[in-house]
């Protein structure tokens, strides 16, 4: 046996965490069969190795997400963790883990002495609210000895870069994130220890706008959503030596200029003039000559909070695969994957030469394909230094694009000197799948690609237009998915309590349709509250308990949930039983014209009956976890009587449905809606003859695709499943594969069969919704599923078909990698499994409903 080091959370670097209790995860690797843990011990140390807590040893197989077992963490303080196990059949114990470190951030509001700063010179009033260049913002301080270690903490009203004594501090890309601003702003810790030297020492950071101040939304959007003005908060502790302490914090005393970023925004990009540079900015002794002062700006409005997730990085280089002369005589870089990030260019040319990057995700008529970015110009513009090679990549912007459009370059360009930076939350992959079908594995690629591209510190809908915005509903029907590709509990947990923010402190405790919410109230002639998008606020944490195991998200969420499933019903109840309004309902439908993508086959009502059910249902059974049984039952009635109702409303007397389409019958059937099992068996019939009717082409929605192909394997139609995932036609998951599609299109049709890019106004070729199929590839091709939350059961059971020979997939729980998958040796069927130590599986292998249960170890069944 052997422990891994115990992880804090679902932190991944646990420096300046927020949670004073943090809870601790560990796994064990053995290659004993059927292991399981009988008990564990836990030691607790302090910086200087005393003992703070050991509690002894403690009976239980429990290892994920275990409580804090010693006094609470102060701000600062620095501990390390130890664990050992005891096993089945009398293992143990085993050896000491390796000691897991963490360091509590700034835990309480006064731990603050740094006040916000901001440049102190005149606005531009010839034109007011446009953007402005990134401030450069320094500090000189004196280190009086020998510096034992140092701390930085530090935030923006905006986006910030900090340096000290000239090097760059840590590796974030676009910090502190996105958050909800008027209740939430995240602070980052950073150990700064080896940049810090005896004597002169500068502090510095870039200021740019991001989020906070500069233009976000569609339709033009607006600029200064959360203020007009950007500010910097920072405060770097020190510890000497001899035991002293010393505070250098932002406050009057720090110097602003501007430099060469002219302009640096989200949509539009980047203007840099490499003439402009201030050499050594943030080193000791600089030429401050032409440096202003700073003024304080009001505390920040939102609680300063640590994260809890990663943050985004430079994740990966791309480099070009082919330079295209367009018929219009453009130089165009094909990257050969549609990617989120930036370019990193190396040139040299005359001081004063500008080179000018533009970027889209396709060719349209053989030129750059710009229409579907709508009024975001996706441009960075570098102006040369000149006097040999300069290396530039863009700081506060990022852009979705496969293609780079280079006007400019001095002298032939080798496209060597280019490459594309990618950029994602930095989440650990843990997810994987793999089948015969070649496109099918495409598919599953352009799934990853796609959340790697949207998951950018918010979970956004699109990279590359004027949007980018954390729609609700998105995460929502992706959500299945993203948890077994990625861990990405942190991020997502953290991105809830914004959304619990947002919607408790509204009227009618409504979710809002994004997260951060940038809308003004209702969407055009939509309402903001929307099921589906809103239902989120329920089915999100209910994913992470189930994928996780973390009951602690349901607790934070709670009341969010019980908010939203208490509204619903109510707008249900004032409509007689069903919520009556202009519903987004089965969004994207490809049936509906390029104008009107809720224009579906499936009544928005009935998408709504059926999510009140479900989300009813959801809550009822959270409440029952929590201890909350007087809410479990209202909940449980409520469903009831959810159900009730959409059998009145929307199921006909011969057991049809009112929208007789795919989308309803895949709610219906998922959803369980359907009291009886002649009802059911009637449904899943007629779900097979509209699937047949259509020449197997999808037929849904956001609301439907993630259900459609578990409704038929429900109706016992595996094979008519397997039929729509292979059909190739427009409209189908493969089709935009045959189209040469790296990423997950928002329309089914989002580049048309001739070339031409759909005429709706909505078009983009990176959105992770329709993806959600990946889901089923999962746990019914691969056949591997949680069977009880944090996969501490696992569910494993195959379906083959379609003509595949083979199929598998693989996930890292938090009890360890876990497999499932089969292949066709001749005549016999091959299933094999790897159960991690301390859980079990539940094996149901094809052709036979006796399911039978297997320990941990590796296993093959043969058929």
């Amino acid at each position: 046996m052997q422990v891994t080091t115990p992880v804090f959370e679902h932190h991944r670097e646990p420096l300046g965490i927020g949670e004073a209790e943090p809870r601790l995860s560990w796994r064990t690797e053995t290659e004993a069969e059927d292991w399981q843990q009988t008990a564990y011990e836990l030691r607790v140390f302090a910086e200087d190795g005393t003992e703070l807590a050991a509690p002894g040893r403690v009976e239980s197989a429990d290892s994920v997400l275990i409580p804090w077992p010693g006094p609470a963490l102060r701000s600062r303080q620095r501990v390390a963790v130890r664990v050992r196990v005891w096993g089945s059949g009398g293992d143990g114990p085993s050896a000491w883990s390796e000691p897991a470190h963490a360091e509590a951030g700034l835990l309480r509001p006064d731990d603050w002495t740094a006040r916000p700063v901001t440049p102190d010179r005149p606005k531009d009033t010839a034109a007011p609210g446009a953007p402005g260049p990134v401030a450069l913002l320094r500090r000189e301080f004196t280190a009086r000895g020998a510096v034992a270690s140092a701390r930085l903490y530090i935030t923006a009203c905006g986006v910030y870069e900090a340096e000290l004594n000239g090097a760059r501090v840590g590796d974030h890309v676009l910090a502190p994130g996105w958050t909800s601003y008027a209740h939430r702003l995240r602070y980052q810790t950073f150990d700064v220890t080896a940049l810090l030297r005896e004597g002169p020492n500068t502090v510095g950071a870039l200021l740019g706008e991001g989020w906070y101040a500069g233009r976000i939304g569609f339709g033009g959007g607006r600029r200064a959503i959360w203020g007009e003005e950007t500010a910097l908060l920072a405060q770097l502790e020190i510890r000497y030596a001899d035991g002293a302490r010393e505070t250098v914090a932002t406050d009057t005393n720090w110097r602003a200029a501007t430099g060469p970023l002219l302009r640096s925004e989200i949509y539009d990009g980047e203007v840099y003039d490499a003439r402009l540079e201030r050499d050594g900015w943030s080193r000791p002794g600089h030429d401050t000559t032409g440096w202003g002062p700073v003024r304080h700006t009001a505390p920040p409005a939102g609680e300063l909070v640590a994260p809890t997730g990663p943050p985004v990085r430079r994740v990966r280089t791309v480099a070009p695969v082919e330079v295209i002369t367009t018929p219009s005589g453009r130089t165009v870089l094909d990257f050969g994957q549609n990617l989120v990030g930036r370019l990193r260019i190396t040139v040299s040319g005359p001081a004063g030469h500008t080179v000018t990057l533009r970027h889209a995700e396709v060719l349209e008529g053989g030129e750059l394909g710009v229409r579907p970015l709508r009024e975001a110009k996706a441009t960075d513009v570098y102006t040369l230094r000149g006097g040999g090679p300069e290396t530039y990549e863009p700081r506060f912007t990022f852009h979705g694009f496969r293609y780079a459009e280079v006007t400019g370059w001095p002298g032939p360009l080798d496209p060597a000197d280019v490459r594309a930076v990618v950029l994602h939350t930095d989440m650990a992959r843990t997810g994987w799948f793999s089948c015969s079908e070649p496109l099918v594995e495409r598919l599953h690629e352009n799934v990853v690609w796609s959340m790697r591209g949207n998951f950018l510190d918010i979970p956004t809908d699109c990279p590359q237009r004027d949007e980018r915005l954390g729609w609700t509903g998105d995460i929502q029907v992706f959500a299945p998915t993203a948890t077994f590709l990625y861990d990405c509990s942190g991020m997502l947990a953290g991105w809830l309590r914004d959304l619990a923010a947002e919607q408790l402190t509204h009227p009618e405790r409504v979710p809002p349709l994004v997260v951060p919410d940038i809308l003004p109230g209702d969407l055009g002639d939509f309402p903001r509250a929307q099921a589906v998008w809103a239902d989120v606020a329920v089915l999100l944490p209910w994913v992470l308990h189930q994928r996780f195991g973390d009951l602690g998200v349901l607790r934070d969420q709670y009341p969010s949930m019980r908010g939203w499933v208490e509204t619903a019903a109510r707008y249900a109840r004032e409509g007689g039983g069903v919520w009556h309004q202009r519903h987004l309902g089965d969004w994207l439908d490809p049936a509906a014209p390029p104008e009107s993508p809720e224009a579906a086959r499936t009544d928005g009502d009935l998408v709504a009956g059926a999510y009140l059910a479900r989300s009813a249902e959801v809550l009822a059974r959270t409440a029952r976890l929590l201890g909350e049984d007087d809410d479990a039952r209202r909940y449980e009635a409520l469903a009831k009587e959810a159900r009730a109702a959409f059998g009145e409303r929307f199921v006909t007397p011969a057991g049809r449905l009112s929208s007789d389409a795919q989308t309803a019958y895949a709610l219906a059937l998922c959803f369980a809606l359907l009291p009886t099992e002649r009802r059911r068996a009637g449904a899943g019939e007629r779900l097979a003859a509209i699937v047949r009717e259509a020449d197997f082409r999808i037929a849904t929605g956001f609301a439907g695709t993630p259900l459609i192909c578990d409704a038929l394997c429900e109706a016992g139609e595996p094979e008519l499943a397997y039929r729509m995932l292979l059909e190739r036609g427009c409209p189908s998951w493969l089709y935009p594969v045959t189209m040469g599609a790296t990423t997950i299109w928002e329309r089914w049709d989002s580049m048309l069969p001739d070339g031409t890019v759909n005429p709706g106004e909505m078009t983009s070729f990176n959105h992770y919704a329709l993806g959600a199929v990946a889901d089923w590839l999962h746990r019914t091709v691969a056949g591997l599923a949680p069977a009880a939350p944090g996969w501490r059961r696992l569910r494993i059971a195959p379906v083959p078909g379609g003509g595949l020979r083979h199929a598998g997939a693989a996930h890292l729980t938090p009890y360890g990698r876990a497999e499932a998958g089969w292949r066709y040796e001749g005549e016999r069927l091959v299933v094999e499994a790897l159960v991690p130590p301390n859980t079990r599986a539940e094996v149901r292998l094809p052709g036979d409903d006796r399911p039978f249960e297997v320990g941990s170890g590796r296993h093959t069944f043969t058929r």
